[in-house]
């Protein structure tokens, strides 16, 4: 291939600068609105893009309220229990699916991409979570979406791609399928399984709407549920109540750009951890997919 001219490069680097700004700068403002002061907020419109004074208030206001550090505990332990529970499953269906010899292969294949074209309603999923006795559980945000068709076949067209040979060998000296998957597969399966559970782990986190759904008390949302409450009804997480709506000395504006970021900086620090699989795990996985 041909070098790009200088006005195609010179192009490529405004296109990202730009691109990298449209990312950042909300981020920013969000993150210095959340630092600032009450006066300083109030002086600049509810907005602050670098705050002179900065200041933890907001944070330590939010999180000693309750309210958001029970909901930050309760997303955590559903990302890590929803997660697993979904690597667990999805390992387990994608390595059957993709093994020529499995007799129920085809049909279970049909029946999982029949649900990814048309995926199931609102009421029905709600029905059978009611009738399976899940309402109000925290169950009811892991187990209806444990499987994920997208990642499926992702990971089901990297095991496809593993060499056969591997397996052959594995039969040979005596492995069954489970030993075969436990001490061949997975091992040379970590850029897809670090992927798939990266993107397990971003939905369960943002997860908001079966919280709302199938958990009527509101103190058992995760964080998501509760920040879309805060944004949505305009209103702040009150400091000592740990309710919303609480009388604070603080901002609501900075209350809320304060729970923004607690609810974000989480999958950004995981994230840097699994990048360097990203690109391989999905290339890799979407060859014979």
């Amino acid at each position: 291939m041909e070098r790009p001219k200088l006005p195609t490069r010179i192009g490529k680097a405004v296109a990202l600068v730009v691109i990298c700004l449209l990312v950042t700068v909300p981020f920013l403002v969000v993150l210095s609105t959340s630092l600032a002061s009450p006066e300083e907020v109030t002086e600049n419109g509810g907005w602050v893009l670098f705050p002179t004074e900065p200041t933890l208030r907001a944070y330590q206001e939010v999180l000693s309220g309750g309210t958001v550090t029970r909901a930050l505990l309760v997303s955590v332990g559903v990302t890590v229990g929803g997660t697993l529970i979904s690597l667990v499953t999805t390992v387990a269906l994608a390595y059957a699916l993709s093994r020529p010899h499995f007799a129920l292969r085809r049909p279970l294949l049909l029946m999982v991409l029949f649900t990814f074209l048309f995926p199931p309603a609102m009421l029905p999923s709600y029905l059978i979570v009611k009738n399976l006795g899940l309402l109000d559980s925290y169950w009811a945000l892991a187990l209806p979406v444990a499987v994920n068709v997208f990642n499926l076949v992702v990971m089901r067209g990297f095991f496809q791609g593993l060499p056969e040979e591997l397996y052959d060998a594995a039969r040979m000296d005596g492995a069954g399928e489970l030993r075969t998957l436990v001490r061949i597969v997975l091992p040379l399966s970590k850029a897809v399984i670090a992927v798939v559970g990266l993107f397990y782990a971003v939905g369960y986190w943002n997860n908001f709407f079966h919280a709302i759904l199938y958990l009527n008390d509101s103190s058992k949302w995760p964080l998501q549920a509760v920040l879309q409450t805060v944004i949505t009804k305009g209103q702040a997480l009150g400091g000592n109540a740990g309710s919303i709506g609480d009388v604070s000395t603080t901002s609501p504006q900075t209350l809320q750009m304060a729970t923004v970021v607690i609810a974000t900086v989480p999958i950004l620090v995981v994230y840097p951890f699994v990048q360097r699989y990203f690109t391989k795990g999905v290339l890799t996985g979407a060859i014979k997919s």
